[in-house]
């Protein structure tokens, strides 16, 4: 993927996020999917806009987007690239308005997260990342900060993010047997994987189900770019081609210092890690 190519997503990423903040300053509706499962107008028109432009941009791709019927996800699986777009992620924080939320769209080539865009319009932050070239934060204007992974090396010293809305058993289980520097609950999973890859928190962690590809892709290549490992909690690389669209055994985003530490929680449990 070129420069220019990275660029084009980045420019998709943040015209959906116009769309997903005109919406947030008005008095939405909120439908739900599914028990604690909300869906808003910003969903689906930031879904229709993402896919309508990477079709155009990019013909013969195919796209896994939350929002889009089923049924179009097919041709994605065992393809050598495909797209997985996430229109809102964190829309439980964008329906409580507090702005942990972001549009999040990630490119998996031959199976691996090999691209990904976040944009966080609520806290002006859009970062992207390509595996084996850079990660960066993109300003308004265009200029650009590498991103790297911290150099933290001991769990004590460690700042941790987990999930704002989505905490198991297993989770606090594993905090406590941590027992890092500070544990920040933090919404969306493109944020959170984002601090980690900005040096700004060094692990985030969510053991049990932990949302579908397309709450991993994109975040996975910014991580990853940055010098950072990300698999589930049971150390398996996320595998973008095979059909399976749960992460059923969670996720582990962590600098390569502390990534076996943190996994270390969860070496002797079950697989599903609940």
């Amino acid at each position: 993927m070129t420069p220019r190519d990275v660029d084009e997503v980045i420019a998709i990423a943040r015209d959906a996020a116009k769309i997903v903040m005109r919406v947030y300053a008005t008095p939405f509706t909120v439908d739900y999917k599914g028990v604690n499962d909300p869906v808003t107008m910003a969903d689906r028109q930031a879904n229709d806009l993402i896919c309508t432009r990477l079709a155009r941009a990019f013909p013969g791709v195919p796209i896994v987007a939350e929002e889009s019927d089923p049924s179009t996800w097919g041709a994605a699986f065992g393809a050598p690239e495909a797209w997985f777009v996430d229109p809102l992620d964190g829309t439980r924080e964008f329906v409580a308005k507090n702005g942990e939320f972001c549009v999040m769209i990630g490119l998996a080539r031959a199976g691996a997260a090999a691209m990904g865009v976040v944009v966080c319009p609520a806290i002006a932050r859009d970062f992207c990342g390509v595996v084996g070239g850079e990660a960066h934060e993109i300003a308004a204007d265009g200029s650009r900060r590498v991103l790297r992974v911290s150099d933290v090396a001991s769990m004590k010293d460690a700042r941790v993010v987990v999930s704002r809305s989505h905490r198991p058993p297993s989770l606090d289980a594993a905090i406590a047997a941590l027992a890092p520097r500070s544990v920040t609950p933090t919404g969306s999973s493109g944020i959170k994987a984002a601090l980690v890859a900005a040096g700004e928190a060094d692990v985030y962690l969510q053991p049990g189900v932990a949302g579908k590809r397309w709450d991993a892709c994109g975040p996975e290549a910014i991580v990853r770019a940055a010098g950072g490992v990300f698999t589930d909690v049971r150390g398996v690389a996320f595998e973008y081609a095979s059909g399976q669209l749960e992460n059923a055994s969670g996720l582990l985003a962590a600098t390569p210092r502390l990534y076996d530490a943190a996994r270390a929680p969860f070496r002797s449990a079950d697989p599903s890690c609940e």
